[in-house]
């Protein structure tokens, strides 16, 4: 048990090593980076797709994009006009530094203001992979129950931003929003919150002047 623990700590000691250069690479471009972490069919891409249309001629932007298999997700955001760069983990449930070092190499995306990094689709593996972000978004849909954030509680404890997504859908699923919104405020108190849905707009705004915000602070 004791070797199995010290080699975990050698890789995310070799992690934040990596991550660290990532983030000072970042500063230097002063390019806003987030890491958006949730369970699969969240609606992490279509509220990157959302992003994207309201962003236009605001705000340049680009996407790493993690999956186990297929770039179905990748291609959804080329459609939408975000440059989009796809890592196939082949079975692994996050992404690490090196990866998006090496993407970032592949891609050779122009400078942008905002980098959006979707991680695999998964609430534990990703939380713990520093990529040199400035800030991890959790995501969480209506359509995924209000036990999440005490069943979860690494991610929504280290999210700075937690977005309630698909609620246009509240009439129609048991979800207590109230509840959730205590679970995460008790987990990390200086959370901000965010109310989403990208099928009607509703909430769009605030995320995107969220971003906007924060990329003007890491410019000036």
């Amino acid at each position: 048990m004791s070797f199995t623990v010290d080699v975990r700590r050698r890789a995310l000691a070799a992690n934040d090593a990596e991550a660290e250069q990532l983030r000072r690479r970042f500063a230097g471009e002063r390019t806003l980076v987030t890491n958006l972490i949730s369970s699969p069919g969240s609606g992490k891409t279509t509220l990157l797709e959302a992003t994207a249309r309201r962003l236009a001629g605001r705000a340049t932007a680009a996407v790493i994009e993690g999956d186990v298999a297929t770039e179905l997700d990748a291609e959804r955001l080329r459609a939408a006009g975000l440059p989009a760069y796809q890592i196939l983990t082949g079975g692994a449930c996050h992404l690490d530094a090196r990866q998006i070092g090496k993407a970032l190499t592949a891609a050779a995306f122009p400078r942008v203001d905002l980098l959006f990094i979707e991680n695999v689709g998964n609430l534990i593996c990703p939380t713990t992979y520093d990529l040199g972000e400035d800030f991890k978004v959790a995501l969480l849909s209506v359509a995924e129950g209000s036990d999440k954030p005490f069943k979860y509680p690494a991610i929504f404890a280290r999210a700075e931003v937690t977005v309630v997504t698909k609620v246009d859908l509240l009439p129609h699923v048991r979800f207590d929003l109230p509840a959730v919104e205590r679970q995460v405020l008790s987990l990390n108190p200086s959370a901000t919150l965010l109310r989403t849905s990208s099928a009607t707009g509703e909430g769009i705004d605030a995320w995107c002047d969220l971003l906007l915000e924060r990329a003007a602070r890491k410019r000036a």
